[in-house]
């Protein structure tokens, strides 16, 4: 599920600095939603980072938030930031059709890549992107933030140390507030590609094994203009992995009641499960009911500390010249996954995701 580590990276470290005074001066490239939450992590929480540079297609985002973070220079594109020899990391945040480009052309060039998912709709972009990584010895880390969530990050620990046994089922519900606007949903590449892609990954994550084929049942239930530019809704992907597990992701892109995300698995055991984060823990009774607030809205709000957690890894795996801990292949499996998904829902059969790979 890993590659190997580069034997000989590009852009070493000099050992005569302490750890604790090391910094990995980063370029970041796209200043849009994500690239704000990952320059503020690196400004604000991460002091063995350093951002130089940054650049967005629109600059007064990019200068806005090169402001905010004391970022000294807004590059005018993604090649600048790359060509910077100040620069020894990139992390890619623009939309997904660049990544691959990006990637290749960040690795020619000796930096190490933090690029978020996915690295393309395409698994010919994606292996071309990879080769590079390859050739050129440097780190790569996808964004896969979820790994690092301290509830789900306890659920395989629980799998991993036998504390439940030998795993049998495993239920993911993973369902968003509100769908995203038609404009995004036309170029995401669909709900499996730029949704389930995480549970996907989470999947492979928490049972620590390879799914070998999956069904797909998907609908359009909540917008029909959805439907109209090709895309589902509403699914549920039912997977068996090859040690036996049989796993369900629910997905919705709509939950009036806010940002769904939960997993149970069932063991031999016992069983474990982790539910959704709140604002605040407290419960309201009366002589009629019980209630308490609504859970975080979205994604920001609920993996803000996965978010700083996954950068802070990748920050470290490049200072101390170790594996990053979501990988190049960890980044093409979901991908693979997510066609499988669609192609089973096209053709009403369970797919093996080998069959995606002719």
């Amino acid at each position: 599920m890993a590659d190997h580590p580069a034997t000989n990276p590009v852009r070493p470290i000099s050992c005569e600095r302490t750890l604790s005074e090391k910094k990995l001066h980063f370029g970041i490239i796209g200043a849009g939603r994500i690239g704000r939450v990952h320059a503020k992590t690196l400004a604000f929480r991460l002091p063995q980072a350093q951002t130089i540079a940054i650049a967005d297609l629109n600059r007064e985002a990019a200068e806005s938030l090169a402001a905010h973070c004391g970022i000294p220079r807004v590059a005018e594109s993604g090649s600048e930031i790359i060509a910077d020899p100040a620069i020894e990391a990139v992390l890619i945040c623009s939309p997904t059709e660049t990544h691959a480009d990006f990637i290749v052309e960040a690795a020619k060039a000796g930096k190490h890549i933090f690029c978020e998912k996915p690295i393309a709709h395409s698994l010919d972009e994606i292996d071309r992107a990879l080769a590079a990584v390859k050739a050129a010895g440097v780190k790569l880390q996808v964004g896969f933030n979820r790994r690092f969530d301290a509830n789900f990050a306890r659920v395989r620990q629980s799998v991993a140390s036998g504390e439940i046994g030998a795993p049998h089922l495993m239920h993911i519900v993973s369902r968003d507030p509100a769908p995203p606007p038609l404009s995004y949903i036309r170029v995401s590449g669909g709900i499996f590609i730029d949704m389930t892609i995480h549970d996907f990954d989470m999947a492979r994550f928490l049972i620590g094994d390879e799914v070998e084929e999956i069904y797909t049942a998907g609908g359009v239930m909540v917008d029909p203009e959805i439907g109209k530019a090709g895309d589902l809704d509403t699914a549920l992907v039912l997977m068996r992995f090859r040690n036996g597990v049989i796993a369900t992701i629910d997905n919705s892109r709509k939950a009036v009641y806010g940002y769904d995300q939960r997993v149970e698995i069932l063991g031999s055991e016992g069983k474990i499960e982790t539910g959704n984060c709140y604002p605040n823990q407290a419960v309201v009774s009366s002589g009629k009911t019980m209630y308490r607030d609504l859970p975080f809205n979205f994604f920001m709000e609920r993996y803000t500390e996965s978010y700083a957690a996954e950068l802070r890894s990748f920050t470290q795996a490049v200072l101390e010249n170790r594996q990053t801990e979501v990988t190049g292949i960890d980044g093409r499996i979901p991908v693979v996954m997510a066609i499988a998904a669609r192609k089973s829902y096209d053709e009403h059969r369970p797919v093996r995701p080998e069959e995606v790979e002719a």
